[in-house]
């Protein structure tokens, strides 16, 4: 049975890599568009991450589509088992591992991904991420084919996305998921019939971001204050979140906002903490200050508000950058 139920004899068969939300998204706009979509290969749950999407697979099994979770996609035996399938496409909705060049050969109209930025632009991993980390004020989705460089391909769509002030991590996520749906939308009967743009990538404007770890959410209080809080929002929550070190223990700071310096504070060295706000503890950085809002000491519960911050952050202390 594919996962096509529904799909009219001719819809073009796509088989999709992917994982998480965008994935989920992914499945149900092929599903909307007619496609026959027989196989989804997806990543078995990293234990320990927090998973706050809805499941794709599940979503898939519960429509009849064949779910597989291979280690290694690109091994033979998984290659010649999605080309026997004979898909017209193969779409790629934030897969994590690389598609090697002979599956990318393997769907006869083209591989396709979807990637949360703007490209050529924040090309690699975690770009809603990174873009926030650089304090950028737009980013994006773009579906574009496949090759053997990783997000170089030519581009189908885009659909850029603002960037305000307050969003984190997990809010531009839903932006982007939201554009992703409606470019997905825009995109699939386009394909289907053959009638989709096809622009080459102008190579000279990329960049590219790697993955980022837990451990690149220590915050280093030589930085300007709109930097660090760039890092908070970031990381903070659902993602691995931003910390400094207290008595040997990290200290997350899920949230936290800029402010300038009062009088008499502009001279305090880096880290220290200058004292209890209304909403938290301020804590200055290379220039400016940061105002600590929500904060948990590793092995601890979280503590909100200026009381119990300045408690757990007396005035004086030094924070190591």
């Amino acid at each position: 049975m594919t996962g096509g139920a529904g799909a009219k004899a001719g819809a073009p068969r796509a088989v999709v890599c992917g994982y998480g939300e965008i994935a989920t998204i992914g499945l149900q706009c092929l599903r909307e568009a007619g496609y026959d979509t027989p196989l989804f290969v997806t990543h078995e749950d990293t234990p320990g991450e927090t998973i706050w999407w809805e499941p794709p697979a599940a979503w898939a099994r519960a429509r009849g589509v064949t779910v597989a979770t291979p280690d290694d996609v690109n091994r033979p035996g998984e290659v010649e088992r999605i080309r026997a399938l004979e898909p017209d496409f193969l779409f790629s909705l934030y897969y994590r591992s690389m598609i090697g060049p002979e599956l990318l050969g393997a769907p006869r109209r083209g591989a396709l991904n979807l990637h949360g930025s703007l490209l050529p632009r924040y090309r690699g991993r975690a770009p809603i991420n990174w873009v926030l980390v650089n304090g950028e004020t737009a980013t994006g989705v773009t579906l574009h084919y496949m090759d053997a460089k990783p997000d170089h391909g030519d581009i189908v769509l885009q659909r850029e996305v603002a960037i305000e002030m307050r969003d984190t991590g997990e809010t531009l996520f839903r932006k982007i998921a939201t554009q992703a749906r409606l470019l997905l939308r825009e995109a699939l009967p386009l394909l289907a019939r053959g009638a989709a743009a096809r622009r080459p990538q102008d190579h000279a404007q990329a960049s590219y971001f790697g993955r980022r770890r837990p451990e690149d959410g220590r915050v280093d209080w030589s930085w300007p204050a709109p930097k660090v809080y760039n890092l908070i929002r970031a990381v903070t929550r659902p993602f691995p979140g931003a910390f400094t070190m207290l008595g040997g223990r990290r200290l997350y700071l899920w949230w936290g906002v800029p402010e300038e310096c009062r009088a008499g504070e502009a001279g305090a060295a880096a880290g220290t903490v200058l004292g209890p706000r209304a909403e938290g503890v301020a804590i200055a950085a290379g220039s400016g200050a940061v105002v600590v809002m929500k904060a948990q000491l590793e092995g601890q519960g979280e503590i909100t508000g200026g009381p119990g911050l300045g408690a757990l952050l007396p005035k004086g202390v030094r924070l190591p950058s």
